[in-house]
């Protein structure tokens, strides 16, 4: 509760020293872009993104042993996109349809892990295909690459190890968790039938996330070239990986503030495109409201029923 509290606050923070520097004017101006062809086109691509994580998340599910049509994936992936979108942390969503899921399965610890794994999968892909473009493009931080490139690989490196070294015996609890942790890898995202649709669904959606935030630039009125906005949409994109944010607002803002800045454009258009971006984003997830309130309507439905029957 306590962490939970401050990723809160401190999303609030960041967007309150946002405001205090740039105004709220940059917010206001990006919302009041936003047309119908931009909606549509969020709505299309928020379409093919899904049905991506989906499809990524049935594949180690089932690496794992537990079954996950992909039709009962695109429902709960809508909804926890929805969910992601609107609550503070932007991991609640992933939480409850690993839990959800897991329920179902008659296995929640597996259900989980394969959340776990499919969204870890998904953050690995984009780090490393984020690494290859800020390197093919100018950005503010290409100085900094050679240490980030670095450290990716001391920490793969560092993972393999890790797995090799694994004891195949023992009953200590962290013997027990990485044995799991390995198969589950082993299993879920490295067997030969899943690698490869996890590697091109995320490479999809990462795709997907960069078209809809370049969306947003144009949109927001950015007339740089692509091959200058893409970077810095890039970092953006990255910095929503931060648990720091509020109902998806916070660092993602606050580092195109700086992106856009320091590569000679504006702060006020970096908030501009990444309050866009937001919009866009909470626009294409609202089938995952849709799938909220038949959930909703068909509980009250069954508490009803069982009322009369009693």
């Amino acid at each position: 509760m306590f962490w939970a509290w401050a990723r809160a606050l401190g999303g609030v923070g960041l967007l309150g020293a946002l405001l205090w520097q740039v105004g709220g004017g940059p917010f206001l101006a990006g919302l009041a872009l936003i047309d119908g062809p931009a909606l549509a086109a969020a709505l299309a691509i928020g379409v093919l993104t899904t049905v991506c994580g989906a499809w990524r998340w049935s594949l180690v599910a089932g690496g794992l042993g537990v079954r996950l049509p992909l039709r009962t994936a695109v429902a709960h992936c809508y909804r926890a996109v929805f969910l992601n979108a609107t609550l503070p942390g932007g991991v609640l969503g992933d939480v409850h349809r690993a839990v959800r899921h897991g329920r179902d399965a008659g296995d929640v610890g597996r259900g989980v892990r394969a959340v776990v794994w499919e969204r870890t999968a998904g953050q690995v892909v984009q780090v490393v295909l984020a690494l290859v473009l800020l390197a093919a493009f100018p950005s503010p931080v290409r100085p900094y690459l050679p240490a980030a490139i670095a450290v990716v690989l001391a920490g793969g490196l560092a993972a393999v190890l890790l797995a090799r070294a694994v004891p195949r015996a023992g009953r200590s609890r962290w013997a027990r968790a990485l044995r799991a942790a390995v198969t589950d890898v082993r299993t879920g995202l490295l067997a030969r039938r899943t690698w490869f649709g996890v590697l091109l669904a995320s490479a999809v959606m990462v795709a997907g996330h960069l078209a809809t935030f370049l969306l947003a630039a144009r949109t927001a009125g950015a007339t740089a070239p692509l091959s200058r906005l893409l970077p810095l949409t890039l970092l953006a994109l990255l910095a929503m990986g931060l648990p720091l944010n509020v109902a998806g607002f916070g660092p993602r803002e606050g580092v195109a503030a700086w992106a856009f800045g320091a590569a000679g454009l504006t702060a006020a258009q970096g908030v501009a495109t990444a309050t866009v971006y937001g919009a866009l984003v909470l626009v294409a997830s609202l089938p995952g409201a849709a799938v909220l309130l038949r959930r909703g309507t068909r509980s009250a439905a069954g508490g009803r029923e069982r009322a009369v029957r009693g």
